[in-house]
């Protein structure tokens, strides 16, 4: 019996120090995997050398730097205000058109229109106010009605029929045909002009020069004759 109590004892005591051995691990577990990562160093880092003499340069060093050659060069965008108002700009060396113009030229009683050959450079300021390139005028000519309203093609032609006197201001009641179906006749036209009609190799208004005073550009083309 004694001899078994003393096993008891001892187990009991290695169970005591095998509990104790494991709770220990556990606080040590515990203590390890609980405790914060270490935070990152608030130092900065250091720039490399290279980006750092790109960051550095002065206002010496940056006036001393030559332009890039890759650079566009941004074209001023005219004053609107300084543009004139009812201005038919239009191929100048269509004979379709040019027989339109001196129509209008003729009707216009009141020299209400203007024009201007899209050849020119003084249609350059026209065309930057509008957004537009020369080969969109060349597909469907540009009437710049007044400050921030211009219109293109067939709606451009009603609108300078309505300046006209009677009856030809009638015919801009035309405007109420839905512009999908006027352009469309206008662009079947308009694309076969020059077959239809003939080219010319400079703007024919130079062989009438008693149109020039309806033209904006009329200095320009003055100083081509």
């Amino acid at each position: 019996m004694i001899k078994g109590g003393v096993w008891n004892l001892a187990s009991t005591a290695k169970g005591t120090l095998s509990t104790s051995s494991f709770s220990s691990s556990l606080r040590r577990l515990f203590s390890s995997t609980s405790s914060p990562p270490p935070l990152h160093s608030s130092t900065p880092k250091v720039v490399p050398s290279h980006a750092a003499k790109v960051a550095d340069v002065d206002d010496d060093d940056d006036l001393a730097s030559p332009v890039s050659t890759t650079s566009s060069v941004v074209k001023p965008v005219p004053d609107p205000t300084l543009l004139q108002p009812r201005v038919v700009v239009y191929d100048g060396v269509c004979h379709l058109c040019h027989q339109g113009v001196k129509w209008i030229i003729k009707a216009d009683k009141h020299s209400k229109i203007k024009f201007c050959c899209v050849q020119s450079k003084a249609a350059e300021p026209y065309l930057m106010a509008c957004g537009l390139e020369r080969e969109d005028v060349l597909r469907r000519f540009l009437f710049v009605e007044g400050l921030g309203a211009f219109h293109q093609g067939s709606t451009a032609a009603l609108r300078v029929l309505s300046y006209l006197p009677l009856p030809y201001s009638a015919l801009s009641s035309l405007l109420v045909i839905p512009t999908p179906i006027r352009d469309a006749a206008y662009g079947y036209i308009a694309k076969r002009r020059y077959k239809w009609f003939g080219k010319a190799e400079d703007c024919l208004v130079l062989q009438e020069k008693e149109l020039l005073e309806r033209f904006i550009d009329r200095e320009e083309m003055m100083s081509q004759s």
